[in-house]
């Protein structure tokens, strides 16, 4: 068994370091950003410029990986990586750390696919269940490695993006060393988006607010923390808490969804995400461990979402659309993501800092309404019809490659990697 994993254990080496690099330099960032006195729609643009960014890897990395090849074109997003955050560290200016915030985006969504890929190819129908699990493991656990390294080295020296460089270089010497054959092709994907919103309206509406929601938490959040006043290792530990809140809640909420209507738990979810943030407004809570308590069960509720929309997408689907259906609503995901940042800055902006509530308190609140709504016009798929409860990894730290590792993919080949696959026909 040793063997059949060691390849893979390789890969998820340089996954955990990409990723810790990752959560690292998005939190330090809005912080440093914030102490160096940039404007709030500033900041915001940082989380919108990555978002476009990534998208726009999604769609076009997969053709550089195709001219030169898998080592090559990650060695080149893993050092593009290293560069940008090196020189966001030696040159503070908001309009260049947003043109490389982009880039940084375009950088992350291509070493993601090749990583994905790869792994991939050494998944088996027998074992990609373990290689889904070992994968969601170490994205949430070094996501969160990375961003509580910003408590320990401060946000005030260049220590910290000198750190960033280091853990993007580092990244690269699994994969340079690792024995596992080249991949096949990237998959590519467009978005239809009159498909996906006939096979289901809820799950794509959804996944679009959800992303808005988001968004605008994952970019702003740890501005919102230090205007609040509280430390950075508190920061820190709430932007982590919300995301390890939410891929702890996903199985008990995804189970009680395989029961009911998934609608109806999307919505109460919703509603739930809802109201913990507008007590976040209403309260203006100035003691750690207070907003601790209640972004915790903001993110328990709030990251849930996106699973049970995709969940219900997939219970309308045939098995053979899994992928592409899969693929196109984390793409809408991503549009929403660019969205959020801008409407929770202009909100940060003009009224106070825990106004950033309203901004995913609204989206979560129009979704709740819309699951219900759409409930008494569509009648739910008969539970034995359905597709059981998958959890996902953290949206913003994935690709559409990543949707063929999840063990629904199967059907899809004898390794799941078809390139065709990702790309949606007319419905």
């Amino acid at each position: 068994m040793l063997a059949t994993y060691r390849s893979i254990f390789s890969l998820l080496g340089g996954t955990a370091f990409l990723l810790a690099a990752s959560g690292l330099h998005s939190l330090l960032l809005p912080l440093r950003g914030q102490e160096e006195g940039f404007s709030t729609t500033s900041l915001g643009l940082l989380g919108t410029a990555w978002a476009g960014g990534f998208v726009a890897g999604c769609y076009f990395a997969p053709f550089l990986v195709r001219k030169v090849g898998h080592i090559r074109a990650f060695a080149s997003f893993a050092a593009s990586g290293a560069i940008v955050a090196l020189t966001t560290g030696l040159w503070i200016d908001e309009a260049i750390w947003i043109a490389l915030r982009a880039a940084t985006g375009f950088t992350m969504a291509g070493a993601f696919m090749v990583i994905e890929s790869w792994l991939n190819e050494r998944a088996t129908n027998e074992n990609r269940g373990t290689v889904f699990g070992l994968y969601m493991m170490v994205t949430y656990g070094a996501i969160t490695a990375g961003q509580m390294l910003v408590a320990v080295s401060g946000v005030s020296s260049a220590a910290p993006f000198m750190l960033a460089g280091m853990l993007f270089c580092a990244s690269l010497i699994p994969t340079a060393i690792s024995s596992a054959a080249t991949p096949q092709p990237l998959a590519s994907v467009r978005l239809d988006l009159s498909g996906l919103y006939a096979n289901s309206p809820v799950a794509a509406v959804g996944c679009l607010l959800v992303g808005i929601a988001n968004g605008a938490w994952g970019t702003l959040g740890a501005v919102y923390g230090a205007r609040a006043g509280i430390s950075s290792f508190e920061i820190a530990s709430m932007m982590s808490i919300v995301v390890i809140a939410g891929a702890l809640a996903q199985l008990p909420v995804g189970r009680i969804s395989d029961r009911t209507d998934r609608r109806y738990v999307l919505s109460a979810a919703a509603f739930g995400a809802a109201l913990f943030a507008l007590a976040l407004f209403a309260f203006a809570p100035r003691s750690g461990p207070v907003i601790l308590a209640l972004t915790a069960g903001y993110g328990a509720l709030a990251y849930t979402l996106y699973s049970i929309a995709v969940a219900h997408a997939n219970d309308h689907a045939s098995p053979e659309d899994f992928v592409k259906v899969s693929g196109g609503l984390l793409l809408l995901y991503g549009f929403g993501t660019m969205i959020g940042p801008l409407v929770g800055a202009f909100l940060m902006d003009r009224m106070r800092p825990d106004s950033l509530f309203l901004a995913t308190a609204a989206p979560h609140f129009a979704l709740g309404v819309y699951g219900l709504v759409r409930a008494r016009i569509r009648p739910p798929v008969p539970v034995a019809d359905r597709e059981a409860f998958k959890t996902l990894p953290a949206e913003r730290a994935v690709t559409p490659q990543a949707v063929l590792l999840d063990p629904r993919s199967e059907q899809e080949g004898d390794n799941g990697n078809d390139p065709e696959a990702m790309k949606p026909a007319a419905e």
